[in-house]
């Protein structure tokens, strides 16, 4: 850990990063920055803000309550090794990948009590209320596109293990633009662009937000669980162990004795004990993560928070190139032999997936991890065997 402008900094980062945590820092009582770090929208991704009786609607983020689940298996490696390209098929055709609940999985829990809450009402125009809700059931259970995903993978005892990456879909980004508007004076139901509304809980919209906001944390929650579930299923398993984290969300917490909302936006949770699940990328090993007790100063810095990923080193632009009616108007860095070559070295088997979430868009996670220091212990770590995404060209507004 470096302090840069007296600001705990994990890791090495861009100034246009820093720029931004500093920005932050302006308005928080306390800030860190994960050694996955990189620019985000207002608040950068894999930084950590604390606020006293404040909640940031752009800290929490469009993505409200993405997080990782990872569930250990029964099942040994040996048991589906032959069958892994029947296996990855068998998944991108039963769990729903990109906007909609479009694939054979019919059995996602429509009728939790979630959907029956009080807290809709928070939402205080009825059309927007109504439509969000829609929206919000019938993309239960469905994984999104970007860097979202379902990984099958084996651990160092050859065990296997099924994990995902997404959040709460449109419905956490239907709060966090609603809720943006009416900060700035307009309806529910208007759009504005990204600004930082910095919401008072003791107030009626800090108040709602909150409440929509831990709604959208248990709907992310349940949608992880059955896609998780689903797929333990579809490879022939039983559960034996569950990780489960969000990563864009605020939490109240106290730190050196003292009250503070916690903002974390691209960034785990970490207390002593408490276990994650950290993913790498398409080609790379994930791991399961638990705080430790003997941390120290960094640990506290961090606000007991670790990394969510390896974070990215290209943006999507950058990694895939840009084309525009027809024409390239910007070759990208990765090819489609350069990831396959990857893939192939590390013996994977992917269904979908864009150059864009090549392994080459990102740091390495072992890197990452050194950087982030001994507040953290790595418990197994994850090779993936089959790896599931949206396809390449697979448009979803809520992917980021």
């Amino acid at each position: 850990m470096n302090l840069i402008d007296g600001l705990p900094v994990f890791g090495t980062h861009d100034e246009n990063t820093l720029a931004q945590l500093r920005d932050v820092a302006s308005r928080a009582e306390r800030v860190a920055l994960m050694a996955d770090g990189h620019l985000g929208y207002i608040m950068p991704v894999g930084g950590v803000a604390a606020y006293r009786g404040k909640v940031s609607v752009a800290g929490v983020g469009f993505d409200i309550a993405c997080g990782n689940a990872a569930i250990r298996t029964n099942l040994a490696y040996e048991q589906i090794a032959p069958h892994r390209a029947e296996l990855a098929d068998l998944i991108q055709s039963t769990i729903s990948f990109g906007m909609g609940r479009t694939n054979k999985a019919d059995d996602a829990p429509l009728d939790d009590p979630m959907f029956e809450d009080a807290t809709w009402d928070a939402i205080g125009d009825q059309n927007t209320r109504v439509s969000l809700r829609e929206k919000a059931r019938h993309q239960l259970g469905t994984v999104g596109s970007g860097n979202h995903y379902v990984d099958v993978m084996v651990d160092e005892n050859g065990t296997v293990w099924v994990g995902v990456h997404f959040g709460s879909r449109g419905f956490g980004h239907g709060v966090a633009t609603a809720t943006m508007a009416v900060a700035a004076g307009l309806r529910w139901s208007d759009r504005v662009k990204e600004h930082e509304a910095l919401l008072p809980l003791d107030s009626s919209l800090g108040d709602a937000y909150w409440a929509l906001m831990s709604l959208a944390g248990h709907y992310a929650y349940v949608g992880r669980e059955w896609v998780t579930r689903k797929v333990v299923s579809l490879i022939g398993g039983t559960e034996q162990e569950l990780v489960h984290n969000h990563h864009n969300f605020a939490w109240k917490e106290t730190h050196d004795g003292q009250e503070y909302v916690v903002v974390r936006k691209g960034a785990t949770p970490a207390f002593p004990g408490q276990r994650g699940f950290v993913g790498g990328s398409m080609g790379d090993d994930a791991v399961i993560v638990e705080g430790v007790a003997e941390g120290g100063e960094p640990q506290r810095a961090a606000m007991f928070s670790t990394v969510h990923g390896a974070g990215r080193v290209m943006s999507r632009t950058e990694a895939k190139g840009k084309v525009k009616k027809g024409r390239v108007v910007r070759v990208g860095r990765v090819t489609a032999e350069m990831m396959e070559a990857w893939l192939t070295e590390r013996d994977v088997v992917l269904r979908g997936g864009g150059l864009d979430e090549s392994p080459h868009a990102y740091r390495r996670l072992p890197d990452v991890l050194a950087a982030q220091g001994a507040t953290v212990r790595v418990l197994h770590t994850l090779k993936p065997i089959i790896v599931v995404m949206a396809g390449a060209d697979e448009f979803d507004p809520y992917k980021d």
